[in-house]
């Protein structure tokens, strides 16, 4: 009986626990982007933080657009991120 309680719960649990972590959008300014190459080296280095699930790169604009479980990082984690692969960025106003 407590197998059957426990497994009854337990989709109630999962969807609780995930309606609570929110998926943020945001866009950093990236400097030093000067060939074709960086912009692969900056959503590379922005897809390894834990909780991004999202990133492309406009090198034209020097934008990095980065989706993010706010539950599981930061943006000064992804500015950090950025800052180690050398192309320092802060989030545009």
């Amino acid at each position: 009986m407590k197998k059957l309680v426990a497994l009854t719960l337990l989709p109630l649990v999962v969807t609780a626990s995930s309606a609570i972590a929110e998926m943020k959008t945001v866009s950093l300014k990236v400097e030093n982007m000067t060939c074709a190459a960086c912009p692969f080296i900056v959503k590379k280095s922005l897809l390894k933080v834990k909780g991004v699930t999202e990133a492309s790169v406009d090198f034209g604009q020097k934008i990095a657009s980065v989706t993010f479980d706010d539950e599981k990082s930061s943006i000064p984690q992804l500015t950090t991120a950025t800052s180690n692969a050398g192309y320092p960025s802060a989030l545009q106003e």
